[in-house]
């Protein structure tokens, strides 16, 4: 049978929530145990006891701190800096009267942008870069500044201009110039750019240092983009070339060198050799004067005949057609006729003494 089906009352299973009397519903039975429980507590003693116990728990739940690893606590007293403590468990007083703000000093902080600027030649150039910076001051991180971000990122932007705008755009871009020795390169920009922005920061005491500054790219503007494309690559062909001619100049210079020691040692060698037979000569020479001196008859004719022995060699056939004092050779046409050597001809003894008249040679 269904509960509420008619009958006996003991089915219904609300009947336990009804008065004797028959009267109420369940809900208005449990809102007057509610009201009633309610006025117990508002009795002498009871409320003070919850304000009491709420109270205790404020003071339990915010009197202390926990300062995470790698973090510096920075503690506020009604507003006003009071203190820094370090990583770790530190009491303190309920909030409100003092707070805590954590400050993570050990994480490298980043922030990147985008900027067009004018270069030095008013050419537009467009710079992606990158800073990477931690807080060392908290207090002054905090407090000096109203966004110290915000503040790093503009002062990022103007330290860029300033350092980028002083150069010409094929410097920016290719790192070459018209002075190549004045030059810089991009590892100087960047660390003109990061010494340009940590003195800005350092003027606005933000408590920030800048650990590094990068340009992620430098590019020309993308309508100008093929022109510049085009006089990079005819500059690459012209390194190239440039390249390519020092190459053989490397090459070329020691066969040179190489080449003049070589003639350099023929020459000493031919000098040397010139130099002996000149002093071979003299020393001869002085050998036969001193012979010729001695007796001048016969050093005469004896010079006479080896010179004598010495051009006729050379000779197929000689006739002696008189006396003894012309020679005429005789010779093939593909013979070289020793007429045709200088000195000789009709050559004549050289004169002797009486004693030597007659004689044949």
């Amino acid at each position: 049978m269904a509960w509420n089906e008619p009958g006996n009352g003991q089915r219904d299973p609300w009947n336990k929530n009804k008065r004797s009397s028959g009267g109420k519903s369940g809900i208005e039975t449990a809102l007057k145990d509610s009201l009633k429980r309610i006025g117990r507590l508002g009795g002498p003693g009871g409320i003070f006891t919850i304000i009491g116990a709420i109270i205790l728990a404020w003071v339990l739940l915010s009197s202390y701190a926990v300062i995470g690893a790698g973090q510096v606590g920075v503690v506020q007293r009604f507003g006003a800096y009071a203190r820094t403590v370090g990583p770790g468990f530190h009491f303190k007083l309920p909030t409100p009267i003092e707070s805590v703000t954590s400050v993570a000093t050990s994480r490298v902080r980043a922030m990147s942008d985008q900027i067009r600027m004018l270069t030095k030649d008013e050419d537009i150039v467009a710079v992606d870069f990158n800073v990477q910076y931690q807080v060392t001051d908290p207090q002054k991180y905090l407090f000096n500044t109203r966004d110290p971000d915000g503040t790093l990122n503009e002062a990022a932007q103007a330290a860029v201009r300033t350092v980028i705008g002083a150069q010409q755009m094929d410097t920016i871009l290719t790192g070459q110039s018209d002075n190549a020795a004045a030059a810089p390169t991009l590892a100087a920009l960047q660390q003109s750019v990061r010494n340009q922005l940590q003195h800005t920061l350092d003027a606005y005491n933000c408590g920030l240092q800048v650990t590094d500054v990068s340009f992620q790219t430098i590019t020309p503007p993308q309508e100008v983009k093929d022109a510049f494309d085009d006089v990079n690559a005819a500059r690459q062909d012209r390194q190239g070339a440039i390249d390519q001619a020092r190459a053989n100049t490397s090459q070329e210079i020691p066969l040179a060198n190489s080449d003049a020691k070589r003639l350099s040692a023929q020459a000493d060698a031919y000098k040397a050799e010139r130099i002996a037979h000149a002093q071979g000569d003299v020393e001869r020479f002085n050998l036969i004067l001193k012979e010729y001196k001695a007796a001048p008859d016969v050093t005469r004719r004896r010079l006479w005949l080896e010179t004598m022995e010495q051009v006729l060699s050379v000779n197929n056939k000689v006739i002696d057609g008189s006396d003894g004092r012309s020679v005429i050779n005789i010779t093939n046409e593909r013979e070289t006729p020793a007429t045709n050597l200088p000195g000789v001809g009709t050559i004549a003894p050289p004169a002797n003494d009486e004693a030597d008249k007659g004689k044949q040679p």
